[in-house]
């Protein structure tokens, strides 16, 4: 006989990258069929399907932003530094004046690091809500992004 201790919490992971095959189905019922206590985590943010199985009651609900870059004009000088690091074109300087389009933005906070005026800071904009809950003996979490978000927010 082993002296190998059990750990009695275990992890299933269900994922794949191609929609409509079943993923959700799966994870709702390993759920629904374990006795303990159990979690599930609803990671598609975009179109989550678990709380239509399992009708969870929200307990709690919270905002969720990614930071975007907010320019202080007075400390610009238009050096171009920013635009330069900005893969997606979300901070653009011209002559006089930086222009951000935070819906462009990643959030990955380059601009901030190499502006050398230190002009720029970055804000949360918006994009989702986490919600908690309970359905059974199932604790229940999952994301979803705002209505006409165009990206998921980086893992």
């Amino acid at each position: 006989m082993s002296n190998t201790k059990v750990n009695p919490k275990m992890v299933i992971a269900i994922a794949s990258g191609k929609g409509g095959t079943g993923k959700t189905t799966v994870a709702t019922n390993l759920a629904v069929s374990v006795e303990n206590n159990v979690r599930i985590l609803d990671c598609d943010v975009e179109e989550p399907n678990c709380h239509i199985f399992l009708k969870p009651e929200i307990t709690s609900s919270e905002k969720v932003g990614i930071p975007v870059p907010q320019v202080d004009e007075n400390k610009c000088t238009a050096c171009g530094e920013c635009g330069e690091i900005c893969q997606f074109s979300a901070i653009v300087s011209l002559e006089t004046k930086t222009l951000t389009f935070p819906e462009l933005c990643h959030g990955c906070g380059g601009c901030t690091l190499v502006c050398p005026e230190k002009a720029i800071t970055e804000v949360s904009r918006e994009v989702g809500e986490l919600e908690s809950g309970r359905s059974g003996n199932i604790e229940f979490v999952h994301g979803r992004l705002r209505v006409g978000e165009v990206m998921s927010p980086p893992g």
